[in-house]
């Protein structure tokens, strides 16, 4: 399982969200940069970056410190927040960004979604938002009424590479993953699924390796504020990987 720290950018600084609530805002750095090449100088291998401003705007804000980021690491970037049309897609890969993660879209746009499926095969990876197991949309603003399961399932059969899961109640909370719900997820598709949300501790971390099959998993606010060592993380998740086979 890889362990994926993340930088979550509004007005240009890495921030952290609680619930994703947009007026709950704690600021750890005005150098994403700098975070990146911290957390790639403790090992590790993907880093998650949000554009939150896009995220509720519905287009990129952020796009000059996510391309900073891009020259200033050698890892394997994720972005996601406000891309919702192919243009956008084009722009990041053609910058270096290595996969783009959508979510809005994948519930109003299925035709994008297809469309961006098909041109970048294996690139592109659906953030699925939950909120009493029903998928959020618009920045977390807005609940849907489609199943985060039943989406998840049609979403792979357009051909997403991956899904990314976020338990909003948890998100930013430290409260622990809903391991329950990730394994559950994790089951109902055939593509990796990355867990996000409530990750607060070492042992978050552990409860999660147990779950067969979890491709990887999201931490924030607890490597932010020292309750959970990211290196120790990977050294753990490494170890599991190495055990495992």
């Amino acid at each position: 399982m890889l362990v994926i720290p993340a930088i979550d950018l509004k007005d240009g600084q890495c921030v952290r969200l609680q619930q994703g609530k947009k007026d709950a805002v704690t600021i750890y750095s005005r150098d994403p940069s700098a975070t990146a090449r911290k957390w790639e100088s403790y090992g590790a291998k993907v880093l998650h970056v949000v554009d939150l401003d896009g995220a509720f705007t519905g287009s990129q804000k952020n796009l000059k410190v996510i391309l900073e980021i891009r020259k200033s690491v050698k890892m394997v970037i994720q972005v996601g927040g406000g891309i919702r049309n192919i243009s956008t897609v084009d722009m990041l890969f053609s910058a270096g960004i290595n996969r783009v993660i959508i979510g809005t879209s994948a519930i109003e746009d299925s035709g994008f979604v297809i469309e961006v499926c098909n041109k970048f095969p294996g690139k592109i990876f659906v953030g699925i938002d939950a909120k009493d197991g029903k998928a959020a949309v618009k920045g977390w603003e807005e609940i849907s009424t489609i199943e985060a399961k039943e989406l998840a399932k049609r979403i792979e059969n357009v051909g997403i590479s991956g899904i990314i899961y976020t338990d909003i109640l948890r998100d930013g909370m430290l409260t622990g993953p809903n391991i329950p719900a990730v394994e559950d997820l994790v089951k109902t598709v055939n593509i990796p699924v990355i867990a996000s949300g409530g990750i607060a501790t070492l042992e978050d971390i552990k409860n999660l390796l147990k779950i067969k099959n979890l491709y990887g998993a999201i931490t924030g606010k607890a490597i932010y504020s020292g309750s959970l060592d990211l290196r120790e993380a990977l050294r753990v998740s490494q170890y599991e990987v190495k055990v495992g086979g």
